[in-house]
Formats: structure tokens, sequence, C-alpha cells
């Protein structure tokens, strides 16, 4: 199933979205005014109830937020994690005054404040006064259904609830600079993300799907999620060992090459600029940079 998380001039709600991509169906019938949070916590109980709804009413002038517009805890992120991008990382010397193009031997974990999601189609704000170097990453993001602690690989998948979309925006020159990637990650609205959150029995083998972005309909990142150095269930047993994956939790898996930082000049982002992030059976993201 495809949910989202919409508003329209007199509430929020959670809706389904039809075969078509574009007809929103309004659960308040069926989940009452539970938030996305919560219906995938109740999700063996809700599931099946939303899957069997059947005439739900149509959402006139729904305006997508974020699916998961105010995650419980930071996302969940992993830099360097296709192996082109290791590369060009490298060598951009953003990474290392080394310029090295090693592969991880482990996964690189950081974390994006919640203030910086925002909806599928929402406006990126360009922070001049804090960055001049904004860069875009087109990523698959993991969301958590069944929490747990110590999971396995054996495990991981019934763990997963679904996917959806993340651009982890990045302000290269702060991350450079503090040395760290929090902050350089974390601007508000600098995770947009959407436009769908999927259920996982939607979505078959992972490895075919194909993240891509555009920006200003000129081609600039498409890998296929096969091509992931650590893969999703290899994500999910690092992060739970010693601690606890709670349901909603969203993990970005990482970024293909061809990121702004990866050209020779670097190819930062400009206000104007539309960047268009895209996977397959998931949407796709068209957020302005302003």
């Amino acid at each position: 199933m495809k949910l989202v998380t919409f508003r329209t001039a007199d509430r929020e709600g959670v809706g389904r979205v039809d075969d078509d991509g574009t007809t929103v169906r309004d659960l308040a019938g069926v989940v009452g005014d539970r938030s996305m949070l919560a219906i995938i916590a109740d999700w063996e109980r809700l599931g099946p109830a939303i899957a069997d709804a059947g005439d739900l009413p149509v959402v006139d002038g729904a305006r997508l937020r974020a699916p998961i517009p105010e995650p419980r805890r930071d996302l969940f992120a992993v830099g360097k994690n296709y192996r082109e991008h290791v590369a060009e990382f490298g060598r951009s010397g953003y990474d290392t005054p080394q310029r090295s193009e090693d592969l991880p031997d482990k996964p690189i974990v950081f974390s994006k404040a919640t203030t910086s999601v925002t909806g599928p189609y929402d406006d990126v704000e360009s922070h001049p006064e804090v960055t001049s170097e904004l860069d875009y990453e087109a990523e698959l993001a993991v969301i958590i259904g069944r929490g747990g602690r110590g999971i396995t690989r054996e495990q991981a998948m019934q763990h997963v609830w679904g996917y959806t979309i993340v651009d982890d925006v990045t302000a290269r020159d702060v991350q450079r600079d503090h040395k760290q990637w929090l902050l350089g990650k974390s601007l508000d609205t600098h995770a947009p993300m959407g436009p769908w959150a999927v259920s996982a029995d939607e979505i078959g083998d992972l490895a075919v799907l194909e993240v891509s972005c555009t920006v200003n309909g000129e081609p600039r990142q498409k890998a296929p999620v096969a091509d992931l150095i650590f893969d999703v269930p290899e994500l999910i047993r690092v992060l739970s060992a010693g601690m606890t994956l709670l349901p909603g939790d969203v993990i970005a898996t990482g970024t293909p090459a061809g990121v702004g930082i990866g050209f020779d000049p670097p190819r930062f982002l400009q206000p104007g600029d539309v960047v268009e992030c895209a996977i397959t059976g998931l949407g796709a993201l068209r957020n302005t940079i302003r």
C-alpha cells in the first residue's frame, strides 16, 4: 500500500493512494485521527483494515506532507555506501585531506535532525547565511515497523515496515569545516521525504530498484540499489546492535555517484534549481531551492 500524510484547509490526516499514484483516499473512517507513526506501530491490526477498506472518500485539495512529518527521533543516515560515490567523495577532498577513495569496512552512520524533514514538493531553503555549497543526495529510505535490539541479518527484513525516498540535502562547506556531518546535514528543510510511504509487501526485490536524480531536468544520479556496499539487512544489524530500533525509525541508506561535489569544478545548487529524486515504485520528490 501507498500511504501519505496530507493537509487540507481544515485538517491533517493519513490517506491511501490509488494505483494511479495521485488519488488520495481519506483513512479517517478506518484509523481515526492516528498519525502515520501510530499506524505503523499498530500495523498488525490496522494494516488489514486499511487494505480491506472499500469505498473511501477522495480527499480534495490534498497537499502532501512528508509521510512521517515529525519523526520521533533523528533520521539515521549512511555515508559512502555506493562504490562510485566513495570514489567521487574521496577525490573531492571534502572527506579527508588525503583524498582517500578506500571503501569503508563498516557502515558510516550519522543523523539528520527531525526538523530537517520537509514535504515531497516543498521548497528547500538555501540558507545563504550558513552555506554557499548546497548539494543533493537521492536515497532509498527504510521505515522500521517492528522494533527491536540485536536484530540479525536473517531477521532484519521482518522488521521493515516499508520504504520512502529522502533527499539528503547537504551543506558541504559546513560538513567539511566542522569535521563531522550532523550540522551540515541537518539544516531546516534539508530532508525532503516522500511522496509516499510504501509498505514492504508492495516492493519485490530491493536490488532491482533504481535510484535517480535530476537537477533542472539534467540527469545527475542513476544506480540500482544492488550497488549498495552495505545492504539493508546489514544496516539494520549494525544499527540494532546494542541500540533499540523503534517503529517508524527512518534509515536513509546512502546515495549513488553524481552529486554536486563529484564534478570538477563542483556544481552546487542555486536558488531556483529544481531537484527531482525518484526510485522505482516509490514515486518522486520535486523540490525547488529558495
